[in-house]
């Protein structure tokens, strides 16, 4: 069965889904996205993704294609018509079609949207979990406003596939005084000797994830510390642990930085506290 999407007010089979080559998100990544989580027939956090794509949009003065309580409607109808009970569901909005020029496009060029969705096995997921995931860094080399949930993820595609040929899953940017900053397509955090929880304060040096959030929530409801700070990559690799956070791992243990095991190289006890109770904390919608 074709996936569906829903691509400027109309639903499609992928097969019959298309790009106009002037489009301003295919010629200058003039465009946004969320992913949004699928768990047990929920999406998670959807209120808090939306609002997140709006200021993406506000940042970029981009307007909304639709108006915006239709879009919850809209991303609840892909996940049904593609039968998604566990998964994601991707939104993404770019400034529209318009004659190829640097300048905004004329006032009245609507924005295209497209939705989508696709299923993910929970069960691989758990799994990954149980061993861990290695992670290399590599120099900051990312625009500036990395707070703004762009399409533009050339550095981060890049750093990825390094991290990939590497026999990683993960990529740490890392700025030129040592510190890190954040994962391509996640937040970075590490668990002291004394139990408490660092991460990077999210200011516009790295994207404020939801999922990041939620787990600010997950981990009073456990009675754990949080502290904003930066931390440097020795930090790291010295820590009681450490993971990764997004919408499609929530909380990921990292078992090896650079090829150098955190702790004795398994993950740990409070990482996997903070993934099995994130589902009951996470705001959920019906899908």
């Amino acid at each position: 069965m074709p996936r569906i999407a829903y691509v400027n007010g109309r639903y499609v089979a992928h097969a019959e889904a298309s790009v106009h080559i002037e489009d301003r998100g295919y010629q200058f990544a003039d465009g946004v996205y969320e992913v949004c989580e699928v768990a047990r027939g929920f999406i998670v956090d959807m209120p808090r993704h939306l609002a997140r794509l709006n200021r993406s949009l506000t940042e970029l003065s981009i307007d909304w294609p639709i108006t915006r309580g239709v879009l919850p409607l809209v991303m609840r109808e892909v996940v049904r018509h593609n039968h998604v009970v566990d998964g994601l569901v991707y939104v993404q909005v770019t400034r529209g079609v318009a004659s190829r020029e640097f300048f905004f496009p004329p006032a009245g060029t609507k924005p295209s949207l497209v939705v989508t969705a696709k299923k993910a096995d929970p069960a691989a997921a758990v799994k990954r979990a149980e061993s861990g995931i290695r992670v290399i860094t590599v120099p900051e080399n990312r625009w500036d406003r990395v707070d703004i949930k762009s399409v533009g993820l050339l550095p981060n595609v890049l750093a990825k596939q390094k991290a990939k040929e590497a026999g990683a899953q993960e990529a740490w940017f890392v700025d030129v005084d040592g510190t890190v900053k954040e994962g391509g397509s996640s937040n970075a955090w590490i668990i002291t000797r004394d139990g408490v929880l660092v991460t990077r304060p999210a200011e516009h040096g790295i994207l404020r994830g939801i999922t990041r959030t939620t787990l600010f929530d997950v981990a009073a409801k456990l009675g754990l510390k949080i502290e904003e700070r930066g931390f440097s990559v020795a930090e790291a690799k010295a820590a009681r642990e450490v993971f990764i956070s997004s919408a499609t791992t929530i909380a990921m243990p990292v078992v090896a930085i650079d090829g150098a095991p955190v702790a004795n190289g398994h993950p740990g006890s409070i990482t996997v506290s903070l993934r099995q109770a994130f589902f009951d904390v996470a705001e959920k919608s019906p899908a």
